[in-house]
């Protein structure tokens, strides 16, 4: 990894093989299942590399207005690929703005249809309304991520959507999302938990959104299941069927670059590092996990073991223990796995942390600088 010596820490790097990796085998799947498959924008909006999804995906998927219109212009436009939106309200005051830049808008309630049916249904271009539903199912064991546990706020039941059956007419698609970081094989019981309940639509819609959740470029995801899962579904129901994965698409195609500023002793080795799990990769506090770092171990595994921690004043920004061939000191850079999805997203910069740099390591080995913020970054959000 001769590119860590090459760039400004912290920082985030794209791997632009593995990206294009990931993008060759989801392109494989849906022109074997004949579906469809969306980049889900909120795992990962680094825009600079949209050109080089669009060869390969139908299009983006947003979570609201922002989202919709980055599409929109980074995307959608330009490559002439589609433009979905699901939110889970609208507000009045983006709705119209949404209009220009979606090709298809998910609900998440006939009453949201009902509201805005008449706007949709007023514009010259055809845009496809869908409802998004909750099939009461699902196999994610942590609550934070899971849109099916008791008294979600995610779509709608079954028992809801038939109390007035025609708020929905008109609907065009139904979406679900059920999964997270999730094999073939859950896709494939879940099915029947959303035929049992919603297959009385069938016969009105033209399309069904899986969502997303589903790890295909993961090396043990059994692809073959899931395209016989597709096709099989699509026969069935003589259904279009739509894909939207976040992380697949850019699973292992990226890296956080961090230097080494301090080692703090207090009945245990604290490497202080210019990364931070709450600013940096607040999945690491949130799920909670520990992400793997290039060349480290478990705790104890090898000679020399630290905690890592962020350098903000939480006294829980707290990576993980590792264990390492040669002592830490400062200067010292560590490279994480995994960060090109969520990190970016939703990084902030709590205590006036600046926010990491965005490389793109090409495929030919040579490192391009992306995006370097600065001070005026951190003040533009404030007031």
């Amino acid at each position: 990894m001769n590119f860590i010596t090459e760039v400004e820490t912290p920082c985030y790097v794209i791997d632009e093989k593995k990206l294009t990796e990931n993008l060759e085998i989801l392109k494989s799947v849906k022109d074997s299942a004949g579906c469809k498959i969306l980049l889900a924008q909120k795992a990962y909006s680094a825009f600079a590399t949209y050109p080089l999804i669009a060869e390969y995906l139908d299009g983006c998927t947003a979570s609201g207005l922002f989202e919709a219109k980055l599409g929109y212009e980074e995307m959608a436009k330009p490559f002439r690929r589609e433009n979905h939106v699901f939110s889970p309200a609208y507000p009045e005051r983006d709705f119209d703005e949404i209009l220009n830049y979606c090709d298809h808008i998910v609900f998440n309630s006939p009453a949201q249809w009902a509201k805005y049916r008449g706007k949709i249904r007023a514009r010259e271009n055809y845009i496809h309304a869908g409802i998004r539903v909750n099939p009461e199912y699902s196999e994610i064991e942590t609550d934070i991520y899971n849109p099916c546990s008791a008294g979600s706020r995610l779509g709608v039941t079954a028992e809801k959507f038939t109390e007035d059956i025609s708020l929905a007419d008109g609907i065009d698609g139904l979406h679900f999302h059920t999964m997270c970081e999730q094999n073939a094989d859950v896709l494939a019981r879940t099915l029947p938990h959303f035929e049992e309940k919603f297959g009385f639509m069938f016969d009105k819609i033209t399309w069904v959104n899986f969502g997303g959740g589903h790890h295909i470029t993961r090396a043990d995801y059994d692809r073959e299941l899931l395209i016989r899962t597709i096709k099989d579904f699509r026969e069935k129901y003589g259904l279009e069927v739509y894909l939207e994965p976040g992380e697949a698409v850019a699973l292992n195609a990226g890296y956080l670059v961090t230097t080494v500023l301090d080692i703090a002793e207090n009945g245990v080795k604290t490497a202080i590092t210019d990364a931070s799990a709450e600013c940096h990769m607040p999945d690491v506090l949130e799920m909670p996990y520990r992400p793997n770092i290039v060349g480290a171990g478990l705790p104890n595994e090898k000679p020399f073991t630290y905690r890592l921690g962020g350098n903000t004043c939480l006294a829980g920004d707290i990576i993980g223990d590792y264990s390492f061939d040669s002592e830490l000191k400062e200067g010292t850079r560590l490279v994480f796995e995994d960060m090109a999805i969520y990190s970016m997203c939703k990084n902030n910069t709590f205590n006036g942390t600046p926010l990491p740099s965005i490389y793109l390591l090409k495929t030919n080995g040579e490192v391009s600088l992306l995006k370097k913020f600065g001070y005026d970054d951190f003040k533009s959000r404030l007031s």
